[in-house]
């Protein structure tokens, strides 16, 4: 008998003597309590306990894509799951079979997910990834704790700190700032010339647009951004990232150079049309997009992110806050998700305004055949990041967003990476 057929029957019984206005408004209570119960039981039902619907929905969302792996970590208040789901071996050179029929089933399901009540990933191996431009907000974080600690004025000239030899236009280069940079409003194409290629060390550095009059996404500002923080540390770039970021957030598997812990588990690079480029390798260390990392590690950054972690609450605010207008990819070229005005960029981060979710903090990452997204929703304290070694990477965001975040509408993040 529950709790609502005892209160009945005492009523019944007249055990205690009730008038029909009080035995109505007892009901009414009882009838709420027992709505509370289900509710309570809905909330603290794990994300473990729904592990069929995750592998099955997520299996299906990339091999209709195309995808030969991804890897994802999600937590909201109390639970968080990881996933590594694909066809195996992963750093093959071979072409990779993405056809789920000619793989088997099996084989699919070879990397499936994996749980612990910790949260902490269970894996037999666990894939290492390009998180490619999302290697910019590790760099981000590590400038503004930088700033925090005195070691650098974000509002100083940064010709200041380091050579600007590169730039052709010197006048416009001595206005460069972190924050500008940081904010994306430099004025720099993305690149002078291809990062990785030789010739990309000498390169000259021109001016798409003046310093600071519109927003214009920029690898090069970040990399010159590099030399002044290597200038100022007097080290490389990797050893302050350990320093800063990886040490005291427990990164092991995260770097911004190839480490020995790499081999056997880093991921290759592969086509929509499913030809693998194999495991890629990098010449140099650069802020912009040579960070390997894996969906654990990364997911500690982005929840070090939301609660302002290493932090002040002065740099912290400056990240996740709008610091201009509206976002457009391609300046000045508007396109349909732009008119929307709903993404913007903070310092190091892009923002977007959700109707649904306010806040939203996000960035994404690029390498060609290699992509990367996280998403984190301060006002539910939720974050996911996820890894996709396919050149199709970005066509799954909303679903894999709606699949985790159970979303009511799709976020305009994808429409801003995708549109042309």
């Amino acid at each position: 008998m529950n709790i609502s057929e005892i209160f009945t029957e005492r009523l019944r019984s007249q055990r205690f003597p009730v008038t029909g206005a009080v035995s109505v408004l007892v009901s009414l209570l009882l009838f709420v309590m027992c709505l509370s119960g289900c509710s309570d039981k809905v909330k603290t039902s794990s994300l473990a306990e729904k592990r069929a619907v995750f592998e099955d929905s997520l299996l299906s969302i990339i091999r209709q894509a195309n995808i030969p792996m991804i890897q994802v970590k999600y937590t909201e208040p109390g639970d968080s799951i990881y996933c590594q789901v694909g066809v195996t071996p992963w750093s093959s050179e071979e072409p990779v079979a993405i056809d789920s029929a000619a793989v088997g089933e099996e084989a699919w399901k070879s990397l499936k997910f994996s749980y612990k009540e910790t949260g902490k990933a269970d894996y037999e191996k666990e894939a290492v990834f390009q998180a490619a431009s999302l290697s910019k907000v590790v760099f981000a974080y590590i400038v503004m704790k930088m700033y925090d600690k005195g070691e650098i004025d974000i509002d100083r000239p940064l010709y200041e700190y380091t050579d600007i030899d590169r730039f052709v236009d010197k006048d416009q280069a001595k206005k460069l700032t972190a924050r500008l940079i940081l904010m994306h409003r430099s004025g720099i194409d993305d690149w002078a010339a291809s990062p990785s290629s030789d010739e990309w060390p000498t390169s000259p550095i021109k001016f798409t647009f003046p310093v600071d009059s519109i927003f214009g996404y920029s690898g090069e500002g970040y990399a010159f951004l590099q030399r002044a923080v290597e200038a100022i540390k007097g080290k490389d770039i990797q050893s302050i990232a350990k320093e800063y970021v990886f040490e005291p957030l427990d990164m092991p598997l995260s770097s911004y150079e190839w480490i020995p812990e790499f081999e056997g588990i880093t991921t290759a690079s592969v086509r929509r049309n499913g030809e693998s480029q194999g495991v890629r390798q990098f010449p140099r260390q650069n802020v912009a997009y040579t960070l390997r990392t894996c969906a654990e590690d990364y997911s500690k950054f982005i929840r070090a992110i939301m609660e302002g972690k290493l932090l002040s609450e002065k740099s912290h605010a400056l990240m996740i806050t709008p610091c201009s207008g509206p976002a457009t990819q391609f300046p000045p070229k508007v396109r349909p998700v732009d008119e929307k005005k709903t993404i913007f960029w903070g310092l190091g981060l892009g923002i977007e305004e959700n109707p649904h979710y306010g806040r939203v903090l996000w960035h994404w990452g690029d390498n060609g055949n290699t992509k990367a997204l996280f998403v984190i929703i301060p006002s539910q304290k939720k974050t996911l990041v996820y890894f996709a070694n396919s050149g199709a990477g970005h066509d799954i965001a909303n679903k894999v967003l709606s699949l985790f975040l159970n979303d009511k509408e799709p976020f305009d993040i994808q429409d801003w990476i995708q549109q042309e």
